[in-house]
C-alpha cells in the first residue's frame, strides 16, 4: 500500500516534468483553468463574508447555551461549512473547467498517450459537445457523491478531537478519490469506457490512485495554484489511466 501511493506521488510529478518539458500544453492547460479560479475565489471570499450568519442559521439548539460553548458550536459549525463548501467547491470548479477547457485538455491527454505512451489504437475522436455532455453528466453524478458524503463528514466535524483530526483526513481522501474520478476521464472516454468502469478501475488500486490524487487536491485548494496544477494533473492523470487500464487488459 505504502509503495503504491509513493508510486502514485511519482506519477503526480510526472505530470508536471510533462507539462513544464512542453511549455505550451502548461500554457493551454491554464487558460480554461483562469476563469474558474476567479469564480471559485470570488465564491470562497463571499463564503467567508457570510459564514457567521450560515453557522448561527444551521445551530438554532445553542441560542440558550452559555456563551463560551455557544461560542464553540458555532465556530466548529463555520469550519465545517467551510471545509464542506471547499470539498464540494473543488470538484465543481474541477469539472467546470474540465467541461470548458475540453479540446484543451483534450489535447494534453492524446498528447501525452501519443508521444510518451505509444499512443492508444483504434481510440475515438470526441467532439467537443459530446465530451462537454458527458463531462457534465459525470460532473453532476460525481458533485452529488460529494454532497452525501460531505454531510455526514459535517455532522462529524462537530465531535471533539476526532473532528478536528480524523475527519479533515477523512474528507481530504474521500474527495481526492473523486478528483481522481474527474482528471482521468478523457483517456477513458477515448477508448468509450464509462464511468462506473472508470470508477472500477481506479478502486481496485486505490493507493495508487490516493498517491496520485491527495497532493492534486491539496495543491488545488492554494489560491491560483491550479493555473499550473491542473495541466499537471491532467498529464498525471492520463499516465495513471494509461497504466492502470494497460495493467487491466494484461490481468
Amino acid at each position: 500500500m505504502i509503495r503504491d501511493f509513493t508510486a502514485g506521488i511519482a506519477l503526480f510529478a510526472r505530470g508536471f516534468g510533462l507539462v513544464f518539458g512542453r511549455p505550451r500544453l502548461l500554457l493551454i492547460g491554464a487558460v480554461p483553468a483562469v476563469v474558474t479560479t476567479a469564480l471559485l475565489i470570488g465564491s470562497v471570499v463571499a463564503l467567508g463574508y457570510w459564514v457567521d450568519d450560515l453557522a448561527v442559521w444551521v445551530t438554532p439548539f445553542a441560542e440558550l447555551w452559555d456563551p463560551p460553548l455557544r461560542s464553540a458550536v458555532r465556530f466548529l459549525a463555520a469550519v465545517s461549512i467551510l471545509g464542506a463548501y471547499l470539498a464540494v467547491g473543488l470538484l465543481l470548479f474541477t469539472a467546470i473547467t474540465l467541461v470548458v477547457g475540453g479540446p484543451f485538455y483534450e489535447h494534453i491527454a492524446e498528447t501525452i498517450e501519443d508521444t510518451e505512451l505509444g499512443g492508444v489504437p483504434e481510440a475515438e475522436r470526441v467532439s467537443w459537445w459530446r465530451s462537454a455532455s458527458v463531462g457534465a453528466r459525470d460532473a453532476v453524478l460525481l458533485v452529488g457523491l460529494a454532497l452525501l458524503c460531505a454531510f455526514p463528514l459535517f455532522l462529524a466535524g462537530f465531535i471533539p478531537l476526532i473532528g478536528q483530526t480524523v475527519v479533515p483526513v477523512l474528507a481530504v481522501c474521500v474527495n481526492a478519490s473523486l478528483l481522481a474520478v474527474e482528471l482521468t476521464g478523457i483517456p477513458f472516454t477515448r477508448r468509450g469506457l464509462p464511468l462506473d468502469v472508470r470508477r472500477r478501475v481506479l478502486r481496485r488500486r486505490r493507493a495508487l490512485t490516493l498517491g496520485f490524487a491527495v497532493p492534486a487536491y491539496l495543491l488545488c485548494l492554494i489560491p491560483l495554484a491550479a493555473l499550473v496544477v491542473m495541466p499537471a494533473a491532467m498529464a498525471g492523470g492520463t499516465v495513471l489511466a494509461h497504466r492502470l487500464l494497460t495493467e487491466s487488459e494484461i490481468g
